[in-house]
């Protein structure tokens, strides 16, 4: 059954209501245990194989906080300039979902291990927003429930469910946001742009991959409408575990004019999670959300307080990366490229490989040139991002050398890396296997010039008469006959000098 949801246009919605939201982001650690747990945290193995009594919640199973978790959750803080508690606690959340196997997820409530701090991002026009942050706090996530016989892959209209509970007790931090106001017009490109900005951070403090793909990182967006010129917010809801850049704006964009439609029409809107359909950009009622009183939260009698020591605490902020942000100002800076091409750069996911690139021993252009050209298109054209080629920078940088050494030209480039990616060698490898050396024999490039000439008598008449912009013809003639391993600049240089031309 298709439901169909009334809207209102996108920009009727703005003239008369500002939009606040609030974006709770839940990224999975990536801790080879699990956080109150041995249990091993690894991707793929069989349903239920990576579980013990205390993720399973057995009676008289105690857990053990996981160190490298809350060192984690210190280091998001710090990077969200967060003030880190001097001491902790984790709560019971109670609710009885079968995904859940102790019938509570052991959390944090009112004490936050981070509390207090903001992320600046970037929009693409270059404009910078700060999205203040309410907490950070650390959980454990639940199991997975897999829904059979139904034809959405939920719940309703299924046959049986299967539970697997591998991924119950994996380590989360949850960040959440202040309200975001003020946004305007602009709040689903904020959304998203904040989204961005954190996952970059995230992969910058190597605590998690973050792949939204995979469900490591993943968004619930919060949003509400007020009239113009009120001050009360109104009711929110909250289309939960949104899984890409772009869903998260969509989602965004989507409630503002599925709000806008309901307050119009003298209706009220029922605070309530819903879900987000990637095919068609909308959202249904999932169910009525509970407030903070229905999980009954107490404080965890099994777990001793975090009190992380202030010299910890100081030596992990000494330790911290460059914020994603400044880092790409500077090498914006130190490449000469604008804004537009650094914000290409980062939606392509190219800005690591390209620094990996140089470092490896290519300029900073050729690096930029590869990675946004060829590898790009062929990593699109696969459907994979670009660090899922089957290339590394340095062999990026060596195809690249080869360029700079005259040994190959774009076009055998090209060629090298095609074979590079299909898993035929290194660049010096896919080379030799095929044959792709610039020719650089003067007495066999002057032989195919002469043969060129010989056969476009016009062309040639055409560049002695002063017509030098002729010659690339025969150029394209000579590139030909040598199956493009000439170095086209020298064949130019050789006709003109047999036509007795000077270049230009």
């Amino acid at each position: 059954m298709t439901v169909t949801t009334d809207l209102v246009s996108y920009e009727d919605a703005l003239a008369s209501y500002d939009p606040v939201m609030g974006l709770e982001v839940h990224v999975e650690l990536g801790t080879k245990t699990k956080m109150f747990c041995g249990c091993s945290t690894e991707l793929g193995a069989e349903p239920n194989s990576q579980t013990c009594p205390t993720c399973l919640g057995m009676p008289g199973a105690l857990p053990a906080v996981n160190a490298i978790a809350v060192e984690s959750a210190i280091k998001i803080g710090l990077a969200l300039h967060c003030e880190i508690a001097e001491w902790c606690r984790f709560a019971r959340k109670n609710y009885f979902y079968p995904d859940m196997p102790k019938n509570f997820q052991t959390s944090q409530y009112d004490e936050p291990i981070a509390f207090n701090g903001y992320l600046d991002v970037q929009l693409e026009d270059g404009e910078v927003f700060r999205v203040e942050i309410e907490r950070a706090h650390m959980e454990e996530d639940t199991g997975k429930s897999t829904h059979v016989g139904g034809a959405t892959g939920r719940i309703h209209g299924a046959s049986h469910s299967l539970l697997d509970y591998n991924r119950a007790g994996i380590p989360l931090i949850e960040i959440v946001t202040k309200p975001i106001e003020g946004a305007g017009e602009r709040a689903p490109e904020v959304a998203k742009a904040y989204v961005a900005e954190l996952r970059e951070l995230i992969k910058a403090l190597d605590v998690s991959e973050a792949r939204m793909e995979m469900g490591q990182m993943r968004c619930d967006v919060n949003l509400s409408l007020r009239p113009h010129g009120r001050e009360k917010f109104g009711t929110r809801s909250e289309t939960k575990n949104v899984n890409s850049l772009r869903s998260v704006e969509r989602a965004a964009r989507f409630e503002i004019q599925r709000h806008a439609a309901v307050l119009d029409g003298g209706g009220t809107i029922i605070q309530e999670t819903r879900h987000f359909h990637e095919d068609t950009g909308s959202t249904t009622s999932g169910r009525v959300k509970e407030e903070a009183e229905d999980y009954r939260y107490f404080p965890e009698p099994d777990l001793v307080p975090v009190a992380p020591a202030r010299e910890w605490v100081e030596e992990l902020r000494a330790g911290l990366p460059e914020q994603p942000l400044a880092r790409r100002n500077r090498l914006r800076e130190e490449w000469g490229v604008n804004a537009h091409d650094m914000q290409s750069m980062l939606n392509a996911g190219a800005i690591d490989p390209i620094v990996a690139t140089i470092e490896a021993g290519a300029d900073a252009a050729s690096a930029r040139k590869w990675w946004m050209g060829e590898l790009a298109r062929t990593a699109n054209e696969s459907g994979v991002s670009l660090d899922a080629l089957a290339i590394t920078p340095e062999q990026v940088a060596r195809v690249a050398a080869l360029v700079t050494a005259g040994e190959l030209n774009d076009k055998l480039a090209r060629q090298v890396i095609d074979g590079v990616v299909k898993g035929e060698g290194t660049p010096d490898e896919v080379v030799e296997k095929r044959g792709l050396k610039v020719v650089s024999d003067e007495g066999a490039l002057t032989a195919a010039v002469d043969e060129a000439i010989a056969g476009n008598p016009g062309v040639a008449d055409k560049i002695r008469a002063g017509k030098v912009a002729a010659a690339g013809a025969l150029v394209g003639a000579v590139m030909k006959a040598t199956r493009g391993q000439a170095d086209a600049a020298r064949v130019k240089e050789l006709i003109l000098e047999k036509l007795g031309v000077e270049g230009q």
